[in-house]
């Protein structure tokens, strides 16, 4: 029996997914795997009977992802999972930076008490909330992930001009993305044409800050800029002063401050983006099937720390081996098996950054003899026979 823990409250549609052979539990000693949403592991002490994390959303920073690599802890996202529920706020937010909504519905309701009097009002009043429309402005779009590409699309569909920016794009996000959207080939192109920019980059050393006051200083005057990625993308001081010199016309955020919620030419949202039941589902799905592939079969997809590795179904006997990027390791890993009289059948070896890892289908059984000889190799994390 394979043993889950889960620290948040997962759908039990994916629960689900992991069949007769698994325990769940928020409470479990030696589990095989982890499956959470938001439970911050930092502090947490990692169990060695530990084989894999499944974070059931995109985002991995509340998970010790360096103490997880080195102890032979794979870790997975669901990227794409919550995509549809994030477009979905993401085109809302374009309504709302556009025609003044949120602003309008606030001022209405201190109408209250006014009576027979609040149409009148109305109609004196509603010019302070004018706003453009969506069609045939120019939407720019910065990161061409599985959001990214369906905002992208839908945008299209409004009557928007789309243009996107992803020194990244997989070929994958290729394929689905919509014909008529334009790529640009550096991020100063995209800010230079668009009216509206959304952003859709992780969060890493090299995005924290993007934009910041010389990215203002390139956009057209009176931009409308929308981040449902992380906060850190956005220089909070810059935007501000960005807003106070009207190079920005608009603000929309799922990330909210003290400085930010006192403006009116800011809408915070309470981090809203994968706030959808479905969404909740589809991430606790793709997690459970991760984890329950790799801890049956060996099998990678969507690992923040080690490459993507697919050899189908365990049929006989399988050895995968966790280990570092580093040369001569194969050599090392069929000497030992060689000599111990063992025939490869299959190998796969991939590799990501520092890390890599090696599955090896081989005939017949894997000793103890055999697996400590490989596990003693200078850069071997860990080895599981399956």
């Amino acid at each position: 029996m394979y043993q889950i823990q889960t620290l948040n409250k997962i759908s039990k549609k994916g629960l689900s997914r992991l069949g007769e052979d698994y325990v769940c539990a928020d409470e479990i000693a030696n589990p095989d795997g982890i499956i959470l949403r938001s439970f911050k592991m930092h502090d947490m002490e990692l169990p060695e009977s530990l084989r894999a994390v499944a974070r059931a959303g995109a985002g991995v920073n509340n998970i010790p992802i360096e103490k997880c690599t080195e102890q032979g802890v794979v870790v997975f996202n669901t990227p794409g999972a919550n995509a549809n529920a994030v477009k979905e706020l993401v085109l809302a937010g374009l309504f709302l930076a556009s025609r003044k909504i949120v602003q309008g519905i606030n001022w209405t309701k201190t109408l209250i008490g006014q009576g027979d009097a609040i149409s009148g009002l109305v109609e004196k009043g509603k010019g302070d909330f004018v706003g453009p429309e969506l069609e045939g402005k120019t939407l720019g779009i910065v990161g061409l992930g599985a959001i990214g590409v369906k905002v992208a699309n839908a945008a299209h569909h409004l009557g928007m001009d789309v243009i996107g920016y992803d020194p990244y794009l997989s070929v994958d996000a290729a394929w689905h993305l919509t014909r008529f959207a334009h790529k640009a080939n550096d991020l100063q192109t995209l800010l230079e044409k668009a009216d509206y920019i959304t952003i859709h980059v992780p969060a890493t050393p090299q995005t924290k800050g993007m934009f910041n006051s010389e990215a203002f200083a390139i956009m057209k005057q009176g931009a409308r800029l929308l981040n449902f990625s992380r906060d850190s993308l956005v220089d909070e001081a810059d935007v501000l002063a960005a807003l106070d010199s009207g190079k920005l016309a608009a603000y929309v955020t799922d990330f909210g401050s003290e400085a930010l919620l006192q403006r009116d030419d800011v809408i915070c949202m309470p981090h809203l983006g994968a706030s959808t039941p479905e969404s909740e589902e589809n991430c606790a799905v793709m997690a459970a099937d991760e984890i329950r592939e790799f801890l049956e079969n060996g099998n990678i997809k969507n690992s923040v720390n080690f490459p993507n590795c697919d050899m189908g179904k365990v049929h006989g006997t399988r050895i995968t081996i966790l280990h570092k990027n580093v040369p001569n390791m194969l050599k090392q890993f069929t000497d030992a098996l060689s000599d111990a009289g063992v025939n490869i059948e299959n190998m796969l070896n991939k590799s990501k950054g520092d890390n890599a890892y090696t599955m090896i289908d081989i005939a017949g059984t894997c000793d103890s003899t055999v697996k400590n000889a490989i596990a003693a190799v200078d850069g071997v994390i860990k080895v599981v026979v399956l």
